[in-house]
Order: C-alpha cells, then sequence, then structure tokens
C-alpha cells in the first residue's frame, strides 16, 4: 500500500501538456487561431500568418542551405530528369545493337581497314533516328506521359521557389538572419529567434509563449501520426510470410499514397499541414469519414 501511494504521488507530479488540437464545436474557424504580424522590424512583405501555416518549410529552408541551394537543387532535379529520358529514348531510338556487338558488318559508308567497332559506328543517323522514333507508338505514349509529368514538376517546383523566396525574406526581415549567413546560424538558433519573434509580436493567438515542443509538434505532425498508426497497428505495413513468420513491408510507393490519403489529399483528415479538419474533430462524424476512407 506505501508503494502504491508513492506511485499515486508521483503520477500527480505529471502535467498534461496543452494541445491545440482540442474538439471544437461545429462552424468554429480554425484560420483564426493564426494573427498576422504587424508592420514594424519584420516589414510588410513577409506573411509570417501563411509561414507559421508550414512550420516544415521553414526547417526544410535551413536544412536546404538557403534559397540559392533549394533552386539549384531544383533545377539540377528536373534537368536530371530530362537527361533521363532523352537518353532513354537515344538507346532505344538511335542505337544499332546488330553493329554495336558486332554482330553484322558495318555499313559500306565506313572505312574498310578500320575493322574495330567504335560507338560512333553504332549510332543511327538523326533521319533513322526519327523514323524509328514515329513508328513505336508506345513509346510516344510514353514521352508523352513523360513531357506531362516534367511539368507537373516544374510548376511544382516554380510554386515552392515562390514559397521559399518568401521564407528567405522571412529569414532575413523577421528573423534577422542574412542569405549569406544562413549557413553558420544551427537549427536551434533560427529557433531561438523564433520563439523571440512570438513574444515580441504574437503569431499563435492562443499561446502567449511558442515552445520547442510546439514547434517540433508541428514540423514531425504527419511522421507521428503515421508513427503511432503504425504501432497500434492501424495501416497494413505487417504481413505473415510462411517460415519467416511477421515482416514489415513499407514502399515508397505504399507510402506515398497512404499520405496521400491520409494527409495531402482532397479528402485527407488534415486541412492544412498542422490542423486537422473540422469534421474529423466531432465524435459523431469520425465514423461515416472512416468508412469514406
Amino acid at each position: 500500500m506505501a508503494e502504491q501511494g508513492e506511485k499515486n504521488r508521483e503520477y500527480q507530479e505529471y502535467q498534461r501538456l496543452e494541445d491545440c488540437e482540442e474538439d471544437s464545436p461545429p462552424g468554429e474557424d480554425e484560420e483564426e487561431l493564426l494573427l498576422h504580424v504587424t508592420e514594424g522590424p519584420t516589414g510588410g512583405s513577409s506573411n509570417p500568418q501563411r509561414l507559421l501555416n508550414h512550420p516544415p518549410h521553414i526547417y526544410h529552408f535551413h536544412q536546404r542551405n538557403g534559397f540559392a541551394c533549394v533552386l539549384l537543387s531544383d533545377v539540377l532535379e528536373l534537368v536530371q530528369f530530362l537527361f533521363v529520358v532523352t537518353f532513354s529514348t537515344f538507346l532505344l531510338c538511335c542505337v544499332d545493337y546488330d553493329v554495336l556487338f558486332a554482330t553484322r558488318p558495318l555499313n559500306q559508308s565506313h572505312v574498310p581497314e578500320r575493322a574495330k567497332v567504335t560507338l560512333p559506328d553504332a549510332v543511327l543517323p538523326a533521319s533513322q533516328c526519327a523514323r524509328r522514333l514515329r513508328g513505336s507508338g508506345w513509346l510516344l505514349f510514353l514521352l508523352v506521359l513523360a513531357g506531362m509529368v516534367w511539368l507537373c514538376r516544374l510548376v511544382t517546383a516554380l510554386r515552392r521557389l515562390v514559397g521559399y523566396w518568401e521564407i528567405r525574406s522571412f529569414y532575413i526581415r523577421a528573423l534577422g538572419i542574412p542569405a549569406d549567413e544562413l549557413c553558420n546560424h544551427s537549427w536551434q538558433s533560427v529557433q531561438a529567434r523564433l520563439l523571440a519573434l512570438q513574444r515580441r509580436q504574437p503569431l499563435c493567438v492562443p499561446r502567449r509563449e511558442l515552445t520547442e515542443l510546439d514547434i517540433h509538434h508541428r514540423i514531425l505532425r504527419f511522421r507521428n501520426y503515421t508513427v503511432a498508426m503504425v504501432n497500434k497497428s492501424l495501416l497494413p505495413v505487417r504481413f505473415q510470410l510462411p517460415l519467416l513468420g511477421p515482416v514489415v513491408f513499407l514502399t515508397r510507393g505504399l507510402q506515398f499514397n497512404l499520405e496521400l490519403l491520409l494527409f495531402r489529399g482532397p479528402a485527407a483528415l488534415f486541412q492544412n499541414t498542422w490542423s486537422l479538419r473540422p469534421q474529423v474533430k466531432r465524435a459523431g462524424a469520425r465514423r461515416a469519414l472512416a468508412r469514406g476512407l
């Protein structure tokens, strides 16, 4: 009994963490939780309300070493995609593999004294390459599909760059970190400036003082939900295999589909990167939403 009493006293010393995600009454607008910072030392062009809605972007901007590195990375990714598609098309349509592997003699136009086959000998002329490309319907379909994917990635990259430019202005004007000095600041330093900015000009209305836990909670919100659902066996990632027993199998494609369904899709549980939809918060509507998913 004495030990039980000591345990009860220990549990009473713990305090419940405040949560902004309490069940809200119908019709309550969550967008009122954030407040636009008034013009002052932060400048009028940056929009802290929008940036505080996407705290992972602030973190990723720091981890990717600023706007110039983000721009270069996105451009190289687009160029890499074009190179892979173009080079694959070249290998399929513009190379004579019979000549390359010496299963057929060289054309008469080549020098007869030279018996060794080189790469230029196996490359077809441009006209013949275009003719082979036009004669392959499935390859044309794949090229059109790849072009559409590339255009989607281009639009996504441009939209992301616009957001990162706003974050760059936020770092310079609100946090006082110039672009050329960002690499000299650790994330702990950036986080300390965010907390100081919250104390000077409140960004989050329900909380007078922003804490490190609040920032980490928003950055890791989706990941924490995913880990919790896996731990509670709510996601189909565990399988029973003969002789091997239970195994965990989660591919990149399955993870992308789960994130699209739960977090980023049109019927997702979240209405932005950190807050749940009002319908999800209502206990009476959760069963219908679960059936819809």
